[in-house]
């Protein structure tokens, strides 16, 4: 995953703005950090502008965790036949509520317990928790070998230098110019006029993240629409 936007395109569109195109006030590589600071906030708050999936080999027992370059998984689609691009795909894996399975057999994760929550190689459900993003769950749980695909949020890289590419998807490229002059007017914010402009690109920032948000839900196939305005209606009344 990569953008085709260079930090150089970026660094200019923002000395344009900062009317900085000598590099006086800001330099390349100090608006080069900013640009590395812009990409990981994005992520933090949209998870899914760092999305990747891969197949991946579960530990034994139920708690599971994402890969090292992953930030916070995003969800378990299926299991695998094996790691890497070769692998075909087996039974669907869904989400379900923590409570369920704990009321169901409050031993499901002891690697002894027998019957239906019994340990083995296939996975039915999997449980995740917003208070701890990088671990999972899987139920039954696992006691051979065992893969299945996950989607998940990575941790953004950054660039190490202005002909670098950006990592997320140039869509983000904007959000990521405001961003960056929005530290770079924070430096001489001690001058009223700068720390409003820092204000004014930060709320451009975050108003870019979350208009591009409500777009996607209103694109989303998971989403229909008829029967979306029909429960809206109904609401209503």
């Amino acid at each position: 995953m990569a953008g085709t936007l260079t930090g150089a395109n970026i660094i200019t569109r923002v000395q344009d703005t900062l009317q900085d195109t000598t590099s006086v006030r800001w330099s390349e590589a100090e608006l080069l950090r900013y640009i590395n600071d812009a990409q990981r906030e994005i992520v933090n708050l949209r998870p899914e502008a760092a999305a990747d999936h891969a197949n991946v080999q579960l530990a034994a027992g139920t708690e599971q965790t994402i890969p090292d370059v992953g930030l916070r998984l995003i969800k378990v689609v299926r299991n695998m036949s094996t790691t890497g691009s070769s692998a075909t795909g087996k039974r669907a894996i869904r989400l379900v509520s923590s409570d369920i399975l704990n009321a169901q057999d409050p031993d499901w994760h002891d690697p002894a317990v027998t019957g239906q929550s019994a340990h083995g190689t296939i996975v039915k459900n999997y449980i995740f928790d917003e208070d701890d993003p990088r671990k999972f769950y899987v139920y039954p749980g696992i006691s051979g070998n065992s893969y299945v695909e996950i989607v998940f949020s990575r941790t953004p890289t950054d660039l190490a230098n202005t002909s670098a590419t950006i990592y997320v998807d140039d869509i983000y490229g904007n959000a990521i110019v405001d961003f960056v002059l929005y530290r770079a007017y924070m430096k001489d914010a001690e001058y009223a006029a700068n720390a409003q402009r820092a204000g004014s690109h930060y709320q451009l920032f975050t108003a870019s993240l979350g208009q591009g948000g409500q777009a996607q839900s209103l694109l989303d196939p998971n989403i229909d629409p008829v029967t979306t305005a029909t429960a809206a209606s109904m609401g209503g009344n």
